[in-house]
């Protein structure tokens, strides 16, 4: 995917995170994150989106730390609040150069890129959690997000978040997953060792487990938001998945 693409992911999932928000109210349970409400969601994203601009806007070359939320906010106030991050972040990200210089920590063509898909499926994930705290399904069900956009996530996550030291999918014995999205001719081939795991493109090897499903619904249960459509083989490693790939 484009850059430009990326940034209106960035825009639209925005927006439909805080009007989801809104709708559920700040005291409502995140169904997908176990421990939080609406408000802590909100303070999280508007936390990260406030932080990535940093690192875009004044052209940070080291990790800086995530932002202070004002301790008293809530309410329609956080709100507002979330979207004024959002909104600068999306303008920050539109009107960034192309040979922008700063951090970042996952492998790309360039920081810009990285910042702007990053910020696409951050957003786009706790969109899903922010419609788990409304009553209905999310909408996933409805409206998934793209196909193409759904497999840039799965490679963004088995290529990029698990093969950092600090992912925690590792087992003593080796072993093989398969994910494969059924409706995007999209597989992968993850090596779970003792070491990060490392993923490749393609049916390489024998797994002993494959999960798969359409690449949306495959791209949500991944990131532990649904759960896997279809596993066969040894359920074993899908479970450990589901135990250990918390980011």
């Amino acid at each position: 995917m484009e850059i430009a693409e990326h940034i209106h992911v960035v825009d639209t999932e925005g927006r439909l995170l805080a009007a989801a928000a809104e709708k559920a109210g700040v005291d409502a349970e995140v169904a997908t994150c176990p421990g939080w409400r609406i408000r802590d969601l909100v303070r999280h994203q508007g936390q990260v989106h406030r932080w990535a601009t940093g690192f875009l806007a004044e052209g940070h070359l080291t990790r800086h730390p995530l932002p202070d939320v004002p301790p008293d906010l809530d309410g329609d106030a956080l709100l507002a609040w979330y979207r004024e991050g959002h909104g600068r972040l999306v303008d920050t990200l539109t009107g960034a150069p192309l040979d922008l210089e700063c951090f970042a920590f996952l492998p790309a063509p360039s920081p810009l890129a990285f910042w702007a898909r990053r910020q696409a499926h951050e957003t786009a994930v706790h969109r899903v959690d922010a419609e788990s705290a409304l009553d209905r399904p999310s909408r996933d069900a409805s409206e998934p997000v793209t196909e193409e956009f759904a497999v840039d996530g799965i490679d963004e996550l088995l290529s990029g978040f698990h093969a950092r030291d600090r992912s925690r999918m590792r087992s003593d014995t080796p072993r093989l997953l398969r994910v494969r999205a059924t409706d995007a001719d999209a597989a992968w081939t993850v090596r779970i060792t003792q070491d990060p795991p490392a993923a490749e493109r393609g049916a390489a090897g024998d797994a002993e487990c494959e999960v798969s499903g359409p690449a949306a619904r495959l791209y949500l249960a991944l990131w532990n938001r649904l759960p896997f459509p279809e596993v066969t083989g040894d359920a074993s490693l899908a479970a450990l998945w589901r135990e250990r790939s918390g980011v």
